[in-house]
């Protein structure tokens, strides 16, 4: 057993992509930082649509040149009324052009993203990789000492939790959570289609839920589909080509002939806040910090945006003198963040109710807000410039 401690600025607890984007970020900073996670294989073929301002981040973290050519750029978003209720919204239709961007963003499978960010991860001079999980962690006045699973104790004076929805790091730091589960589950799955995508993704809303068609580089995408758990799990357990069919009747053949390609994956559904962002000398980022359902593309984003964020209010505490893991630090960081998870975890949850409520009041409401982004011009703008990352708080730059 080694019983040595090493000393850090930051130790990062999680290795998918948001702890990932914090370490290399908070390392770009100067700050000498570990990351404790274990090296594995990403095991599924997600895929995760980066919005305008997340792949802005990584391309300054020089993440996204190893992995853009995995990627498909998402020009246009479609919102289809597929309830086939009395009262039905008009489609709508955002294209990146309208408000001055070539591409909203990009659609990536997690495998490709997290290649680019390990290759760059092991380039940093300042941060190390422990191929471990933490057995423990302690937070103290001054540090948070970490034990590993292998024996060795790591002292930071700032702890990045990126340790997913069970988050030791939330439970060490004495953070409550506050969850709702949704009774729903998301079936993710990939296809290849015969007509092409033309970078077009396109969410239909069903009654259970959205089921969107996002694009991949060729003729294919990633599908999202969103479904009372029952029936989540009916589809889930269906052959390839009953699930192909099923798909392609989803979609109303937009994509032509649709064939399932092999993995799929089935995730219950819920919301979850955190009480805070941060306490006693840890912060959240990710699903430690957020969970939300897959509806606008916004659960990686905002835990890009949490990165980037830790890392610049910490990087900024630390060129000024101040203990990254203080009380003060990480107020700011609160307050960085309080404002845009919030905000977004209900918009995403007034969408998802709206779906699966039958009142022709709700309904009504929900006819005429979509019928007034199809037909006004100015609010559609704003609701895509909103999409893509909150107006009073844009990533700033890291390095």
């Amino acid at each position: 057993m080694n019983d040595t401690s090493l000393i850090y600025d930051t130790v990062v607890i999680g290795g998918g992509p948001a702890g990932l984007t914090a370490a290399i970020a908070l390392a770009g900073t100067g700050a000498r930082t570990a990351l404790l996670a274990r090296r594995a294989p990403y095991a599924d073929n997600r895929t995760t649509a980066l919005l305008g301002a997340s792949a802005d981040l990584l391309e300054r973290l020089d993440v996204w040149p190893r992995c853009r050519d995995k990627a498909a750029a998402l020009k246009t978003m479609r919102l289809v009324d597929d309830t086939g209720r009395l009262i039905r919204a008009p489609e709508v239709r955002f294209s990146s052009d309208e408000i001055g961007l070539e591409q909203f963003g990009y659609n990536i499978d997690n495998r490709s993203l997290m290649a680019a960010l390990e290759e760059r991860a092991a380039e940093l001079s300042n941060l190390t990789r422990h191929d471990d999980e933490a057995a423990s962690i302690e937070p103290h006045d001054a540090e948070v000492s970490i034990r590993t699973g292998q024996g060795e104790t790591l002292t930071a004076r700032l702890v990045v939790g990126a340790d997913g929805r069970q988050s030791p790091s939330r439970a060490a730091a004495g953070i409550e959570v506050r969850r709702r589960d949704l009774r729903q589950s998301a079936l993710t799955f990939n296809i290849a289609h015969s007509h092409p995508h033309k970078n077009i993704s396109t969410e239909f809303h069903t009654p259970q839920g959205p089921c969107v068609f996002v694009p991949l580089p060729g003729n294919r995408c990633s599908v999202v589909w969103v479904q009372a758990t029952k029936e989540a799990e009916r589809l889930m357990a269906l052959g390839d080509d009953e699930l192909s069919e099923a798909a392609e009747r989803q979609s109303h053949s937009i994509l032509g002939r649709v064939q399932v390609e092999a993995g799929r994956n089935l995730f219950p559904l819920a919301i979850e806040s955190p009480k805070q962002f941060a306490s006693h000398r840890v912060a959240l980022v990710g699903e430690s910090a957020h969970v939300v359902p897959p509806i606008g593309a916004q659960g990686l984003n905002m835990g890009l945006r949490d990165a980037a964020d830790i890392a610049d209010i910490a990087g900024h505490a630390m060129s000024l003198g101040e203990d990254p893991g203080s009380p003060q630090v990480l107020a700011r960081y609160q307050s960085a963040r309080r404002a845009d998870v919030a905000s977004r975890t209900i918009a995403i949850d007034i969408a998802n109710r709206s779906l699966l409520n039958d009142f022709l009041a709700v309904q009504s409401l929900r006819a005429a807000g979509m019928h007034l982004l199809a037909s006004f011009g100015p609010l559609r703008r704003l609701a895509m410039r909103e999409g893509l990352a909150p107006s009073w708080k844009r990533v700033s730059s890291i390095i």
